[in-house]
């Protein structure tokens, strides 16, 4: 079986940056050398606007859940399911096609955790909206949604390997929010307008 062709598969994918790409269909300046630097939805919306954020919030989503979700209908195993939501998650922020520097892997997590299970990922992103309706801090939703994956992840699927999986994308998450983090101690971390 080419089971295994999920993943470097998946890693390709995960490697097309919607952020760059619709910034450059749009007109839009590079989101790597404006605003904060990442090419993700939050800072192209703060270049420009909530529908160039939006496309590239589903763009980065869909990546995560299209070989996930084709994985997990072609009945991979648990360990090779996993393996491949990985794969997506570290082709976002390390991408082949842009030098492998991407972005900070929220929407993508988003969208494996939802090719992993539906409710998994509803609830991870009901824990986002509900932090940022409190808060209007896309970063500390993000951190807190991400912290919390792990559980819901026990909770929902019971699977220790996915479970493993949540994780490992938490930590990495929170490694590449840690200038966030530092600002969000501080009180100097922005709040995005509605």
């Amino acid at each position: 079986m080419m089971e295994w062709l999920f993943v470097p598969a998946a890693y390709l994918i995960g490697s097309v940056s919607s952020a760059i790409i619709i910034c450059r269909l749009m007109g839009l300046p590079d989101p790597r050398e404006q605003g904060s630097g990442n090419p993700g939805a939050t800072n192209v919306m703060r270049i420009g606007g909530k529908k160039a954020a939006g496309i590239t919030l589903l763009g980065d989503m869909l990546k995560g859940l299209i070989p996930v979700y084709g994985a997990n209908l072609f009945g991979v195993p648990i360990e090779l399911l996993a393996a491949t939501g990985l794969a997506a998650f570290i082709g976002h922020l390390y991408p082949v096609f842009f030098g492998f520097k991407g972005g900070k892997g929220v929407a993508t997590t988003i969208g494996v955790l939802l090719g992993y299970s539906w409710f998994l990922g509803l609830a991870f992103v009901a824990t986002w909206l509900l932090i940022y309706k409190i808060s209007k801090i896309s970063s500390l939703s993000a951190l807190i949604a991400a912290v919390l994956a792990p559980a819901y992840a026990w909770f929902i699927l019971g699977s220790p390997t996915l479970v493993e999986a949540s994780a490992l994308m938490t930590a990495v998450l929170l490694w590449r929010h840690k200038s966030n983090i530092q600002r969000l101690l501080a009180g100097e971390e922005a709040a995005i307008k509605p």
